[in-house]
């Protein structure tokens, strides 16, 4: 093999992209008694409440702690599949301010930190 195509090769491992590395730590999550989202329905696997639950924001904020922005990321991401799943099955009208509230704005609570400066 080429030198070419092994640094190809590898920069492309690099690449991947940030939904592809949060796929793969969601589905290191996916054991039995987790706290995750059944799709189409965005239900807890381990609950059926309304996805994220309870559990699933502590555990979401404890794996977010250092990188509250990725999380917020992350979630946007999967409140837009939740959108596209709602529509796809049409389970009634969506509303997204409905959606942001349940997935993206808990992410907001007790931001930012104590002690840090609200001035800007």
């Amino acid at each position: 093999m080429s030198g070419d195509r092994a640094t190809d090769r590898r920069a492309g491992d690099v690449r991947a992209t940030g939904i592809e590395r949060w796929r793969q730590a969601a589905a290191r999550r996916d054991g039995p008694g987790r706290h995750v989202a059944a799709r189409p329905a965005w239900r807890c696997r381990a609950c059926a409440a309304p996805w994220p639950c309870q559990p699933a924001k502590l555990g979401l904020r404890r794996e977010y702690a250092h990188d509250r922005p990725a999380l917020s990321i992350y979630l946007c991401l999967l409140m837009h599949e939740a959108i596209t799943d709602a529509l796809t099955v049409a389970t009634g009208p969506v509303d997204p301010a409905t959606y942001f509230t349940r997935f993206i704005a808990w992410t907001r609570h007790g931001w930012p930190p104590p002690g840090a400066s609200e001035e800007r």
